[in-house]
């Protein structure tokens, strides 16, 4: 369960690091670091391609270490009969190319802790969509929980001020929420998918469309700043990939040591965690009623995540 918990709190100084590439901040209390690129879909394409560029070898190095058919693995989805696995494989690379994107202009447009709670409301959208492709209904108790965490969501929404226009308000919440309805049909297409493909190199494939795509996708968007500051850039990608790397290998591990569901409750902690984080790390702070939503949605997020456990529990 520790192993669980220190991955979220790691990974939450990759959101962190993505804020202060996007906007300015004092750090520590002690310098000011940041606004190295504008919060927009091309400079959001390039941070992603310049993480990827060293979580997607790592990860390889790690993959084939834990699972040593991996690489056969591969091989047998270019046969015709494993086409449909191949497609599933690949669509879901597709969809965390566009979670990511979006999630990164969320964070460089709102507040991080308010960009990842309004991120994980993405259980609701799950539900739903199991509910329509796997006749998955939701039980009354799961409806409820569902409002509990819109309702929280709901909580956290910024109001405009001078550091957050109306117009920034609203982009990032629909990058947010957006990003959290791309995130759920991942996690419903990688269902499926996972029932004929092991995680492994599932998850390495999801990695290397994304870097592919981000890739090409710049071809296409360059940055819209000819002249980049690329020593923080390459610094800030670095770092956030070495804890993305970290963060992602120990949540690997505490899957495998307590169970996925388990993992999904104390995972919960995230929203929460990126708040304390940014608090400490950047001084970003937020009124008592958005802080009371974040509660309320890590609360009904565990509580969705438990409900599956509980029942497991009861029925054995």
């Amino acid at each position: 369960m520790f192993t669980v918990l220190l991955s979220a709190f790691i990974l939450t100084f990759h959101n962190v690091t993505v804020r202060i590439l996007f906007s300015e901040h004092l750090v520590l209390g002690l310098f000011v670091l940041g606004g190295y690129v504008k919060p927009d879909l091309q400079n959001s394409l390039l941070l992603m391609f310049m993480r990827m560029l060293l979580v997607v070898p790592l990860m390889a190095s790690l993959a084939f270490k834990l699972y040593p058919s991996a690489g056969k693995e591969l091989r047998d989805l270019f046969r015709r009969e494993r086409t449909d696995v191949l497609l599933q494989a690949l669509g879901c690379g597709v969809l965390m190319f566009v979670y990511i994107a979006l999630l990164y202009i969320a964070i460089g447009l709102i507040p991080t802790g308010i960009a990842m709670t309004l991120f994980f409301t993405y259980p609701v959208f799950t539900a739903l969509l199991a509910w329509r492709f796997f006749g998955e209904r939701p039980t009354l108790f799961r409806w409820l929980v569902m409002a509990i965490i819109l309702g929280g969501g709901v909580l956290t929404i910024p109001q405009s001020s001078a550091a957050y226009s109306s117009d920034i308000i609203t982009n990032g919440i629909f990058a947010s929420i957006g990003s959290g309805v791309v995130y759920a049909f991942y996690k419903v297409m990688a269902q499926k998918c996972l029932e004929k493909f092991h995680p492994v190199p599932f998850t390495w494939i999801s990695f290397t469309c994304t870097l592919l795509f981000s890739g090409v996708s710049l071809l296409f968007w360059p940055p819209s700043s000819t002249q980049l500051d690329w020593t923080p850039l390459w610094i800030g990608s670095i770092f956030s990939g070495l804890v993305s790397f970290i963060g992602h290998t120990f949540n690997n591990v505490g899957i495998r040591m307590i169970g996925a569901t388990k993992a999904s409750i104390v995972g919960a902690s995230s929203p929460a965690l990126t708040v304390l984080v940014a608090w400490v790390t950047i001084s970003e702070t937020l009124n008592l009623i958005q802080s009371l939503g974040i509660l309320i949605v890590t609360l009904g997020i565990a509580l969705l995540s438990g409900e599956g456990f509980v029942r497991k529990r009861s029925t054995s």
